[in-house]
């Protein structure tokens, strides 16, 4: 089993799920006492947060690079950005170490279209539904039409994520509101969701939701597991 190097904290809610699942589903393929090799470095959210809300994010890029280089001397084996937005620095992360980065929008691609689904909606934070770096992987690789809330929802999901779940906040009337953002897309042609934020998981399940869900935190651990256990050989 090859170790696999989490690049944590962005934020631990969802690093933590991170680590349960790939454990759970290392178990799952490998039976009896079976658990992942992992090593993870852990950032304080609030000083990358507020790279974020900067706008500062060649210095973000440095701290994740720095993290990577750390996870490497420590004997990793990939790199796993436990983050969506975070992977706009990817490029420069897989640049820096001589071991494969992990892309959680690769699997998550690949999912929708094995399920036919080729016009998706995307949840995420401001960040990611905003700027080129995550739509851009969907679309030029993937094929995938991608559509994003309109503004005042986007600023709700944003505002959900932010002030709630990366707090440990779970609150069912934020799960409303997301799911009546869901509704909308579904109106301007979404055939699927993705939730692009690792935290949103925790919030909005398929039972929820009118439209079939990707999660990206869940297709992301099973792809590093994949890899991990020599199923499958991705990187960035």
């Amino acid at each position: 089993m090859k170790r696999i190097g989490l690049i944590g904290g962005l934020s631990w809610e969802s690093s933590a799920e991170y680590y349960r699942l790939l454990n759970q589903i290392v178990r799952e393929k490998l039976g009896g006492m079976h658990s992942a090799d992992c090593v993870m470095t852990s950032f304080d959210f609030a000083e990358i947060e507020a790279l974020q809300a900067a706008g500062e994010w060649d210095a973000a890029a440095r701290l994740m690079v720095d993290a990577a280089h750390r996870l490497e001397r420590a004997g990793a084996e990939c790199i796993v950005i436990c983050s969506n937005t975070m992977h706009r620095m990817a490029g420069e992360v897989q640049a820096a170490v001589d071991i494969p980065l992990i892309h959680i929008a690769d699997p998550t691609a690949r999912a929708a279209m094995m399920s036919g689904h080729e016009t998706v909606g995307l949840l995420a934070t401001i960040y990611t539904m905003e700027q080129e770096f995550y739509r851009s992987r969907l679309t030029i690789k993937h094929g995938l039409s991608v559509i994003v809330p309109e503004d005042e929802d986007r600023q709700t999901v944003n505002r959900i994520i932010y002030g709630e779940l990366v707090r440990g906040k779970v609150r069912r009337k934020s799960r409303a509101q997301v799911v009546a953002v869901i509704e909308k897309l579904h109106t301007l042609g979404a055939q699927a969701i993705i939730l692009g934020c690792t935290e949103l998981g925790l919030l909005v399940k398929p039972e929820h939701s009118p439209l079939p869900l990707y999660d990206t935190t869940a297709l992301h651990a099973r792809a590093v597991v994949n890899f991990a256990i020599g199923e499958a050989s991705e990187g960035i």
